[in-house]
């Protein structure tokens, strides 16, 4: 009974996840030109050595009558400082602030954030964190999806993920699978709900009076998924969030390696479902879904051939979101049950860190 529901919810989950695509916000290829002050702003602590890509690509932004760059040195002691002003040391476009430690029980983002919202002048406050590499017409294009027919008060652009070994490309995907595959996104952006909303905070355009009516960043300074916690606060608020596909104007290196990947995910996965109570939930849900299935097919169950098949099938979209070429997205989608029972060591060893204080 349980293969035949596992197996159940891994075609339904397929088949919403094509729906989702279908409907997906995409951004144009030639965006309008913005004509409102637009400002972009990049947290940064111990970037220097990949910070200078990112400048490049927000001094390179076209379509942008009026814009400026501010970044946040958050108490660097790597000279990350040095390595934004030497990237474009006479372009009054480029700011640089130093930033102020984090007063107690906030947190580091939230607090870096809170501080380029205050000093920015733009009527619409673009968020791109260090690791992030944008296309030409980036900020333009998200703005027109920002404020096209259907208007959104805060928008994410996906990026597109850069994995790097086998750990990542076996959980990046993961990611974009997670919310095209358990989320009514057209929906989403119509309800107040907070579960239902999505955000990524690598690309995040938010209108500024939005963002201030909601208390800022300061209203979710204690989180550690703080950009999904303001898209829920500007829901809160009667705002409407929504996400879009910035796999063409957007890339992202989280981690260079296994290990890092580790650490982050260890760090922050614990927050994602509420409590160690709906973490097991979750847990449980994706292992007699997605795992339950392919083991029952290895001992010939065809009901288990028809869930796996589904799940395979259902992974290979995310690639678009994660750097994978054509052979390769189809091994890492083989190799799906095997990025859900990593996914869920990495969930526990966050609680197990948690629980601990570590």
């Amino acid at each position: 009974m349980l293969v035949l529901a596992g197996s159940f919810l891994a075609c339904l989950g397929t088949v919403h996840e094509l729906l989702n695509l279908r409907y997906l916000r995409r951004p144009p290829a030639k965006p309008p030109s913005v004509s409102v002050p637009v400002s972009v702003l990049v947290p940064a602590r111990d970037e220097a050595h990949r910070i200078a890509p990112t400048i490049r690509s927000l001094l390179a932004q076209g379509g942008l009558t009026d814009v400026e760059i501010l970044v946040l040195d958050d108490n660097s002691t790597d000279g990350t400082a040095d390595v934004v002003r030497g990237v474009a040391p006479a372009d009054a476009r480029l700011r640089v602030l130093a930033g102020t430690p984090p007063p107690a029980g906030t947190l580091g983002k939230p607090h870096a954030c809170a501080q380029l919202a205050a000093a920015a002048r733009g009527a619409i406050l673009v968020f791109v964190d260090a690791d992030v590499v944008l296309s030409p017409d980036a900020v333009a294009a998200a703005v027109a999806v920002m404020r096209g027919p259907e208007p959104l008060d805060l928008v994410s652009p996906w990026p597109r993920q850069l994995a790097t070994g086998f750990s990542g490309r076996l959980i990046q995907p993961l990611l974009a699978w997670s919310w095209l595959t358990t989320v009514p996104l057209r929906v989403a952006e119509r309800s107040a709900r907070p579960s239902m909303a999505v955000a990524n905070g690598q690309f995040l355009v938010v209108e500024a009076d939005a963002l201030a009516l909601v208390g800022g960043w300061q209203s979710v300074s204690g989180e550690v998924l703080d950009d999904i916690a303001l898209a829920r606060r500007i829901r809160a608020g009667g705002g409407r969030t929504g996400v879009a596909d910035g796999s063409a104007i957007a890339t992202c290196r989280m981690y260079d390696n296994g290990r890092e990947l580790r650490n982050g995910y260890r760090k922050s996965l614990w927050a994602a479902f509420g409590s160690p109570l709906g973490a097991v939930g979750v847990a449980a849900a994706l292992a007699v879904v997605y795992v339950l299935p392919p083991v029952a097919a290895a001992t010939g169950s065809r009901i288990g051939a028809v869930g796996y098949l589904a799940a395979v099938l259902g992974r290979i979209p995310s690639a678009r979101w994660c750097g994978a070429a054509e052979r390769g997205a189809m091994i890492d989608a083989v190799a799906h049950p095997l990025s859900i029972l990593t996914l869920l060591g990495l969930l526990a060893s966050s609680w197990v860190g948690r629980l601990r204080g570590s």
